[in-house]
């Protein structure tokens, strides 16, 4: 099993937020469903070439959220997801968009061309 989560190593943000933000944004948009198993932490830190501990803390801040649930023998799974974004959701949502923006400007981008950016994909969906 696989999760689409990558690195960036020219974002600023750790890695374990990364894994973390990564995860919850598959959750909140249905791409991770409901009683989904998530990778052990043994398997996705060594497919991002992370330390244990870092997937292991993104894992418990998600629990800590409400989206995933982890039982000893069955492993980490997607929780049932609220009707509408929770306050945490929006919070993950604004980090995220704020994560975003920062790597816009490494990338010379003004806030209005990543936000054209964000539009475009948005469309295309």
């Amino acid at each position: 099993m696989s999760v689409a989560v990558t690195i960036d190593l020219v974002d600023p943000t750790p890695p374990f937020e990364q894994v973390r933000r990564q995860l919850t944004l598959l959750i909140e948009t249905g791409q991770l469903v409901t009683d989904e198993r998530l990778p052990s932490v043994r398997q996705l830190a060594g497919d991002l070439g992370l330390a244990t501990g870092t997937v292991a803390r993104a894992y418990k801040e998600l629990e800590g959220s409400g989206l995933v649930t982890t039982r000893r023998g069955a492993g980490t799974r997607v929780a049932s997801r609220p009707e509408s974004a929770s306050p945490a959701a929006v919070t993950l949502l604004e980090d995220a968009a704020t994560s975003y923006l920062a790597r816009a400007a490494v990338l010379g981008a003004t806030p209005e061309q990543a936000a054209l950016a964000l539009e475009r994909v948005t469309r295309r969906r």
